[in-house]
């Protein structure tokens, strides 16, 4: 396949990322975060970087429940975020493709254990600190040029939103999940 078009496929999903932070609702930032993901999903096939894809589906996945959090009462639970955790855990050994592996799969731990506290301020400092220095290695190790560039802006998105909103602000539950 080109490699100009699975290149493009990426950018087109750094797009929804370049949004997603700048939305205060936490339900509004996983949707589009999913949309991203799911491009970056078949960029991530195209390139053969089968582990990290597959970490994408359970992102896709644990993005949409998350944008139920408030209506379905079982997604709220622990054990939902144990589920996940199995699942990634399962991904992980499944699709080992040498210590590359282990980049998305601590991006995914980190970040679902901070999505799951409902707190924004703990959801932004959990892609900071861990998701997005993690699948920024990552990308840049498979070829994913949209991808390091996704991680960079999402990295100084977060860092605006902070700006933008307050990080007291950020430390509540979100009432408009």
């Amino acid at each position: 396949m080109n490699s100009v078009f699975i290149q493009a496929i990426g950018f087109v999903a750094v797009l929804f990322f370049i949004f997603s932070y700048q939305i205060r609702s936490n339900k509004m930032l996983f949707l589009m975060q999913l949309i991203g993901t799911a491009m970056f999903c078949c960029q991530f096939l195209l390139l053969g970087a089968t582990s990290g894809a597959m970490n994408l589906v359970g992102i896709i996945v644990r993005n949409g429940l998350l944008m139920k959090y408030r209506d379905w009462k079982w997604v709220r639970s622990k054990w939902t975020v144990v589920i996940f955790l199995i699942f990634f855990t399962a991904a992980f050994v499944m699709t080992w493709q040498g210590p590359i592996s282990l980049l998305p799969f601590a991006a995914v731990v980190g970040t679902t254990i901070a999505y799951w506290t409902d707190n924004a301020q703990k959801i932004r400092l959990g892609n900071l600190v861990c998701g997005s220095p993690c699948w920024l290695c990552y990308d840049a190790i498979i070829g994913s040029w949209a991808g390091v560039l996704n991680e960079a802006i999402t990295l100084g998105s977060i860092l605006i939103s902070i700006w933008r909103y307050g990080w007291k602000a950020m430390g509540k539950t979100d009432s408009g999940f």
